[in-house]
C-alpha cells in the first residue's frame, strides 16, 4: 500500500468516527417515548439519559487532547473507540434509565477522545491543501451526523427497536479499531506537560452539579436547601476552576484568550447557536411524536427540514463569509434562528405548518454561522493557540447544549406539572416525557384528558420556543456589540482542538 492509501484509509476511520459523535447526540431524541414507555423513565430520567452524554463530552474533550499529545494520538483515538464501543453495549442491555444513563456517559467520554485525538491526527498527517480537503470532507461528514441522526434513530427504532439504535455502533466500531490499527501511526507532543486534575475535576464537578440542579430542581424545590446549597456549591466550584486556570502556565482553558473581544463574543455565539437551536432537536421529537402522534420513523423525517437547510447553508456560508463582516454575519445568523424559534412557538395560533416553517427558517440560520464560527474564534488568536482557541468554542457549544437541554427542560417541565396538578404528578410526568397516548389510555375521562394534555404539552413547547427565541436575539445583540468590523487575520480553521501546542 502507498501512503496515500494508508492516509485514505486513516481519514475514512477519523471521519466516521467523527459521523458517530454528533450522530450519537442526535440518533436518541426520536426513540424517547419508546425508552420511556421500556423503563418506564420520568421526564428527568429523559433528559439524563441525553445529558449524560453531553456532560461527560463537553468536560473530557480538551483533557482528551492532553492525554493525546502526552501519550499518543493513535492510543487515545483507540481508547474513545473502545469506550464508545462500551458505553453503546451498556446502553443496548440497560433496563433502567441509571444504566442508560451510565452508558451514555461513558460514550460520551469516547466521543471526546475520538473527536479530539482524530482532529490531531489529521492535523499530524495532512498539510498545506491537503489538511484543507481532508477537513472539509471531516466538516461534511460531522454536519450529516446531526442532520440524519434522527431519521437514523427512527427507522432502527421502527424496524429492530430502541436498543439497537446503541448495538448497531458494535459492528461500526469494530472495524474501525482495525482500520486505525493499520492505517494511522503514532505521535505525541514530547513538550506535553502534565494533566491539570484540579481544572479536570473543578470544571466536571461544576458542569454536573449545575445540570442536576436544572435537572431536578422542579422535584425537589427550587428554594429547598438542597437546591440552593448545591448552587452555592456551583459558584465555588466555578471559583476554583477560575482561580486555577490563572496560576497555571499552560492552562486546559486559557481564560486570557477571553481578553479579546471578538472570541469573547464568538463563544458567546457557540453557547447560544447550542443552547436556542441545537436544543430543539430535544423537545420536536417529542411534540410530533406525543402530541401529532407520528411514529419513530415519521418524527425523523419531520426534522427534515431543520436539519437538511443546517447540511446545504455550508457552501453559502463559506461564499458570504468571505465578503461580509462577521460582526454582521454572526448575529444575522442568530436572529434567523430567533425568527424560526418564534414561528414555531405560534403553533397554538396557527397549527403544525408553522412548525415546519419554523424549522427551515431556524435551520438556514444555523447553517449560515455552524461553520464560520470555528473560523472566527480560532482567527483571532496566534497560530500557535488555535487549537486551544477552538477546543474552548467546542467546550463553549457543548455547554450551551447542556444548560439549554437541562434548562429549557426545567421550564417546560414544571409548566406541564403545573396545568396538569388536578391529573396528578404521574399522568403529568408522563405528558412531559411525550407518552401521551399511554397517559390518557384507561382513563374514564380519556378524551378530555387528552385535550388537557395535549394544551398543556403544546402551551409548554410554546413557551420554551419563545425564550429559545429570545436567547438567541440576545445572542445576537452581545455579539454584535463585542465582535470587530474587521476580518481577522485568517488562520487555517482546520487546527480545531488539535494543534494544542502550535
Amino acid at each position: 500500500m502507498t501512503l496515500i492509501d494508508r492516509r485514505t484509509a486513516m481519514l475514512i476511520a477519523i471521519c466516521i468516527a467523527s459521523f458517530l459523535e454528533p450522530l450519537a447526540t442526535t440518533v436518541v431524541v426520536v426513540a424517547l417515548p419508546a425508552i420511556q414507555q421500556a423503563t418506564d423513565a420520568t421526564f428527568a430520567d429523559l433528559q439524563w439519559i441525553v445529558n449524560a452524554y453531553v456532560l461527560t463530552f463537553a468536560a473530557l474533550v480538551l483533557t482528551g487532547g492532553a492525554l493525546a499529545d502526552r501519550f499518543g494520538r493513535k492510543l487515545i483515538f483507540q481508547t474513545g473507540l473502545l469506550a464508545f464501543l462500551a458505553g453503546s453495549i451498556v446502553c443496548g442491555i440497560a433496563n433502567i434509565p441509571i444504566t442508560l444513563s451510565i452508558g451514555r456517559g461513558i460514550a460520551g467520554l469516547g466521543s471526546a477522545f475520538m473527536l479530539s485525538a482524530g482532529l490531531a491526527l489529521i492535523v499530524q498527517d495532512f498539510h498545506g491543501r491537503e489538511r484543507v480537503r481532508a477537513f472539509a470532507i471531516w466538516g461534511v461528514i460531522v454536519c450529516a451526523g446531526a442532520v440524519f441522526g434522527p431519521l437514523i434513530g427512527g427507522l432502527i427504532t421502527d424496524v429492530f427497536g430502541w436498543r439497537w439504535i446503541f448495538l448497531s455502533m458494535v459492528p461500526v466500531c469494530l472495524p474501525l479499531l482495525l482500520l486505525t490499527h493499520w492505517s494511522t501511526p503514532e505521535s505525541r507532543d514530547p513538550l506535553s506537560q502534565k494533566l491539570d486534575w484540579l481544572g479536570l475535576g473543578s470544571f466536571t464537578a461544576m458542569f454536573f452539579v449545575l445540570m442536576y440542579v436544572l435537572i431536578e430542581g422542579n422535584a425537589l424545590g427550587w428554594t429547598s436547601p438542597i437546591v440552593l446549597a448545591l448552587l452555592a456549591a456551583t459558584v465555588v466550584l466555578t471559583v476554583i476552576f477560575i482561580t486555577g486556570q490563572l496560576r497555571q502556565s499552560r492552562p486546559m482553558f486559557d481564560l486570557s484568550l477571553f481578553t479579546d473581544r471578538t472570541f469573547t463574543g464568538a463563544s458567546i455565539v457557540a453557547v447560544v447557536i447550542a443552547a436556542a437551536f441545537f436544543t430543539l432537536i430535544v423537545y420536536l421529537p417529542l411534540y410530533f411524536q406525543g402530541v401529532v402522534n407520528y411514529g419513530p420513523t415519521e418524527a425523523g423525517l419531520a426534522l427534515l427540514p431543520l436539519g437538511v437547510p443546517l447540511l446545504l447553508m455550508g457552501p453559502v456560508s463559506g461564499r458570504l463569509a468571505a465578503v461580509v463582516s462577521p460582526k454582521l454575519f454572526l448575529p444575522l445568523g442568530l436572529l434567523i434562528i430567533a425568527s424560526g424559534a418564534a414561528c414555531i412557538a405560534l403553533m397554538p395560533q396557527f397549527g403544525i405548518g408553522v412548525v415546519y416553517a419554523g424549522m427551515f427558517i431556524a435551520g438556514i440560520g444555523a447553517g449560515l454561522i455552524n461553520g464560520e464560527l470555528s473560523n472566527v474564534a480560532i482567527s483571532v488568536v496566534e497560530p500557535e493557540r488555535s487549537g486551544m482557541a477552538s477546543g474552548i468554542n467546542n467546550t463553549m457549544r457543548q455547554f450551551g447544549y447542556g444548560i439549554g437541554i437541562a434548562g429549557l427542560g426545567a421550564l417546560f417541565g414544571g409548566m406541564v406539572v403545573s396545568a396538569l396538578a388536578d391529573q396528578g404528578r404521574d399522568f403529568a410526568e408522563r405528558v412531559a416525557s411525550g407518552d401521551i397516548e399511554a397517559a390518557v389510555a384507561g382513563l374514564s375521562n380519556a378524551d378530555a384528558a387528552r385535550i388537557a394534555a395535549d394544551t398543556a404539552f403544546i402551551n409548554a413547547f410554546s413557551t420554551i420556543c419563545f425564550v429559545a427565541a429570545g436567547i438567541a436575539a440576545v445572542g445576537a445583540v452581545l455579539a454584535f456589540a463585542l465582535i470587530r468590523k474587521d476580518r481577522p487575520t485568517e488562520i487555517q480553521p482546520s487546527i480545531a482542538l488539535a494543534d494544542r501546542n502550535g
